[in-house]
């Protein structure tokens, strides 16, 4: 069984759909920090059923779906599938090549499936027990995980080690036998508890079934009571029905008497009605009548008067409408003189105002060509201000590059009288110095030939450090050989020291007894732990023994008898004691010819050690 691809899609940083193919021989994956490296192992943790966001190195569950960049979205969801060529079975299912695939959505659900049927963590976990492959296994192995499982406690590694040797999933099954068998005790515990609370209402019952006894016959009494009331009331209701109904007959005929006067009554009404209305229409037409004639009446009184008036104001005003013709011809007169006198000053105006205009659409062409002149006029300064600040600065520069040239000439001339100074007490110490320099050489030349010596005896003591540092590496690498089977040996014998110490593999009745050994005096202990034998019989003497195996061996009776009734207390079941003092001698071989038999090795007694005294 190996792993052929991994299919990636909106988990952690890969936002593309991604594909691994895995191939015969190694695959490594390279890149720089936060490429995203540690995130295809993050990838395969989770798809086995990861559940720890720690371990997924995130805040939470939905963390590990793609958050989006400045130039994409987030996504929805994120999916991971793992494929495994299972050609060998060694994963319990009938298929050549299993996918196991994990989808989780932001709204928090989340689905598994393998081999694109949906299915339950519960099955994932179950389907890679024991194979190593599991989020618990070690076939991943993460950064700083190597150090954690050298450094922590045995009973730490003891999950490492159960699913190396492969006993995840019968120790699994047997947890949940044992959880099984404890919840079926407290449910058998809870029955007894039930019943012999049953027990205690029976006797109360009995007399509340008795009540209950007297009360239906009471009831039935009750109800023979209940019927003849209702025959009784029902015979009298009949005699107040009959009754009733020659009341209704009679008080029917008086409604019918009744409606017939009603209706003569409404008839007449109605016809008195009519005539009523007809004489009201009349008067009110006469009085319409008497009131139009009056208001006409009325009206020609007042035209006739009004007519009068005018009369009378027509022949008072004749007189005066003539003075007034007369006075307003005489002013339409002088009204034409003044016309007359107003157009000659119009003419002389709108030859003024035409002269106006003309000047004034000149005298606008002038100032646009002037303010013309003056923009370009501005142009013309404003380029001459740049010019002339860019010869300040130029002159600024010059300034400045002249007075440092100022200052390096007058340096010059310093540091040229220093040398000339220098040159003239050279010249006076030379033979001074050249006899300083013959002693020199001297010394140069025999120091030349110590480093010469010096070297030689470098190169010699360099190889015998070279073939020293080999002799001491391959010393490390038998050290760290040792160093790692002397590990592997001191985790084993812990781990066989915890499994011996917490008596893995017997009975719970033998671990609850085991567990008084250190407090109860004459437990001497299991009969697998008082005998000791060679390697290479070990097998032979555990099936000769058989269950026999699991025995307890105490000093006496009495402790026997004493642990017995602890067994029935805590109901943690049964174990066979073999108590010393009651153990008689064991019978003799019968048939001694069969140790002369071919492939006899002996007895089973003579193959193993034990203290004398048991």
């Amino acid at each position: 069984m190996y792993l052929k691809s991994i299919e990636i899609h909106g988990f952690k940083s890969f936002a593309n759909k991604i594909k691994f193919d895995f191939h015969n021989g190694i695959t490594g994956i390279v890149g720089p920090n936060g490429s995203g490296k540690s995130n295809v192992a993050d990838a395969v943790r989770w798809v086995l059923g990861e559940q720890r966001i720690k371990q997924l190195r995130g805040g939470s569950m939905q963390d590990v779906i793609f958050s989006g960049t400045e130039l994409r979205k987030p996504l929805g969801y994120a999916y991971v599938a793992i494929t495994l060529d299972n050609s060998d079975h060694s994963l319990a299912i009938d298929y050549d090549e299993v996918t196991v695939s994990r989808r989780l959505y932001r709204s928090g659900e989340s689905e598994y499936m393998i081999n694109g049927a949906t299915c339950r963590l519960k099955d994932v976990n179950e389907l890679f027990m024991d194979t190593g492959i599991g989020k618990e296994g070690y076939s991943i192995i993460g950064q700083g995980q190597i150090d954690q499982i050298l450094s922590s406690k045995p009973e730490d590694r003891r999950n490492l080690f159960d699913e190396a040797a492969g006993i995840v999933k019968f120790k699994s099954r047997k947890e949940t036998a044992i959880k099984k068998l404890e919840e079926e005790k407290i449910n058998l515990t809870r029955l007894s508890d039930i019943l012999s609370e049953l027990e205690k209402q029976v006797g109360p019952l009995e007399k509340q079934s008795e009540v209950a006894k007297e009360y239906l016959k009471l009831r039935e009494r009750l109800k023979t009571l209940d019927v003849n009331m209702f025959l009784v009331e029902n015979k009298n209701q009949n005699q107040q029905l009959v009754e009733a109904e020659n009341n209704l007959s009679i008080a029917t005929e008086s409604l019918d008497k009744s409606k017939d006067s009603y209706a003569k009554a409404k008839d007449e009404y109605e016809s008195i009605q009519k005539k009523l209305e007809i004489l009201d229409a009349e008067i009110d037409e006469a009085r319409a009548k008497i009131t139009d004639s009056s208001v006409k009446k009325e009206k020609l009184e007042g035209q006739i008067g009004i007519l009068n008036e005018k009369i009378k104001s027509a022949s008072s005003n004749d007189a005066h409408f003539k003075t007034r013709i007369k006075d307003e011809q005489d002013k339409i007169t002088e009204k034409k003189k003044e016309k007359e006198k107003y157009l000659s000053e119009k003419e002389s105006i709108d030859k003024d105002a035409s002269e106006l205009l003309t000047k004034r659409d000149s005298a606008r062409k002038e100032l646009e060509r002037i303010l013309t002149q003056i923009s370009n006029i501005n142009d013309e300064v404003e380029s001459c201000k740049s010019a002339i600040i860019e010869t300040l600065n130029t002159r600024a520069t010059i300034k400045s590059k002249l007075s440092s040239l100022n200052t390096m000439k007058e340096q010059v001339n310093i540091r040229k009288a220093e040398l000339t100074g220098k040159l003239v007490r050279a010249r006076s110490d030379e033979s001074k110095q050249e006899e300083t320099i013959k002693k020199l050489r001297d010394e140069f030349d025999r120091i030349t030939a110590e480093i010469s010596e010096m070297n030689q005896r470098q190169k010699q003591a360099e190889s015998d450090v070279k073939e020293i540092r080999e002799t001491m590496s391959l010393k490390d690498t038998e050290l760290r050989k040792v160093q790692v089977l002397y590990q592997q040996e001191k985790s084993r014998l812990e781990a066989l020291a915890n499994l011996t110490e917490r008596y893995e593999g017997y009975g719970g009745s033998v671990k609850k007894v085991m567990e008084k050994k250190d407090t109860t005096p004459g437990i001497i202990g299991v009969v697998a732990d008082i005998i000791k034998t060679q390697p290479k019989y070990e097998t032979a003497i555990e099936v000769a023994l058989g269950g026999n195996i699991q025995n307890i061996v105490t000093d006496d009776e009495e402790t026997a008898k004493k642990m017995i009734a602890y067994l029935k207390e805590t109901r943690a079941g049964r174990a066979t004691f073999l108590p010393l003092t009651s153990l008689d001698n064991p019978p003799e071989l019968k048939a001694k010819e069969a140790l002369n038999e071919v492939g006899v090795l002996g007895m089973a007694d003579e193959l193993v050690d034990t203290d004398p005294k048991l």
